[in-house]
C-alpha cells in the first residue's frame, strides 16, 4: 500500500516543537513496519509566513516569496528526516520523479515544496497521482472539510464524506469568500478529482490520528471518495 501524508508546517512543528516531529516520525515508521510505502510532504507553516512577510516588506516579488516559502518547507522536511533516521532518503526530494524513485527503492520519501505558485497541498496531491498512491491523508489544523470556515462561522457544517467533484465545489466556494480558509487548496482538490485518489482530511495535531486513519479507517475527519469507488472504505485492510 502506498500512502502520501501531507503534514502542515504548523501541525508538524509548532514553535519548532521537536516532540511533535518525533511523534510524526513514529507514525511514519509504524506505517513502514506495517508494509506501507510512505511519502510525507511537509508545509512551511508559521515560520514560512514570517519569512514571507519580512521579505515582502523588503520588496521581494511574488516568485521570490514563493521560493522563500519552498526553502522553509524543505527545512521542515529535514527536521522530519532527522527524526526518521535510517530507511529514509537523506535529503528532501525536489521533484516528482525523485520522489517516485525513492519509493521504488523502498525508502521513505520526505519533501516540501516543488515550484513557485504551487502549495504543498497541491504537491501532495500530485505526488499521490504520480506514484499511484492508495491513500492521501491531509493532516491539518482543522478537523475536516467544512461548508464555511469554522473559525469564522459558528454553525459551519463538517462533511463526513464528499466525492472528489463535491470537494472541488466546496473548496471553490470557500476560496471565493474573502477571509475564508480551506483545509486544502483548489488546485489540490482538482488533482484529487483528476487522479481519483482516495483521500482523508483530518485534524493532525495529534499524530496518532493519522495512524488510526490509515490502519483502520478510524477518524473524525472527511473522507474524499472517488466517484468510481464503492462505499466500503476498505483500503486500510488490504
Amino acid at each position: 500500500m502506498k500512502v502520501v501524508v501531507s503534514i502542515g508546517g504548523s501541525v508538524l512543528a509548532p514553535d519548532l516543537d521537536s516532540p511533535r516531529v518525533s511523534a510524526y516520525a513514529d507514525v511514519v515508521e509504524t506505517l513502514v513496519d506495517d508494509g506501507c510505502r510512505v511519502a510525507a510532504v511537509v508545509g512551511g507553516g508559521g515560520v514560512a509566513r514570517d519569512y514571507i512577510g519580512a521579505a515582502r516588506a523588503l520588496g521581494a516579488n511574488e516568485i521570490e516569496l514563493d521560493q522563500l516559502g519552498i526553502d522553509v518547507t524543505r527545512l521542515n522536511a529535514r527536521l522530519l528526516i532527522a527524526a526518521l533516521g535510517e530507511g529514509v532518503a537523506t535529503a528532501p526530494a525536489t521533484d516528482y520523479e525523485e520522489a517516485g524513485e525513492i519509493l521504488r527503492n523502498d525508502d521513505v520519501c520526505v519533501m516540501g515544496g516543488v515550484a513557485p505558485a504551487q502549495t504543498t497541498d497541491a504537491v501532495s496531491a500530485a505526488v499521490a497521482e504520480y506514484v499511484g498512491a492508495d491513500l492521501l491523508v491531509y493532516a491539518t489544523s482543522v478537523p475536516g472539510v467544512y461548508s464555511d470556515d469554522p473559525n469564522e462561522v459558528a454553525d459551519a457544517e463538517q462533511y463526513p464524506q464528499l466525492s472528489a467533484a463535491e470537494l472541488v465545489d466546496v473548496i471553490a466556494g470557500l476560496e471565493m469568500n474573502a477571509g475564508s480558509s480551506a483545509p486544502v487548496d483548489l488546485l489540490a482538490a482538482k488533482i484529487i478529482q483528476r487522479a481519483g485518489t482516495r483521500s482523508i482530511v483530518l485534524d493532525g495535531t495529534k499524530p496518532e490520528r493519522v495512524l488510526d486513519a490509515v490502519r483502520y479507517g478510524d477518524h473524525d475527519g472527511t473522507d474524499i471518495v472517488p466517484e468510481a469507488a464503492g462505499d466500503d472504505l476498505t483500503y486500510w485492510a488490504e
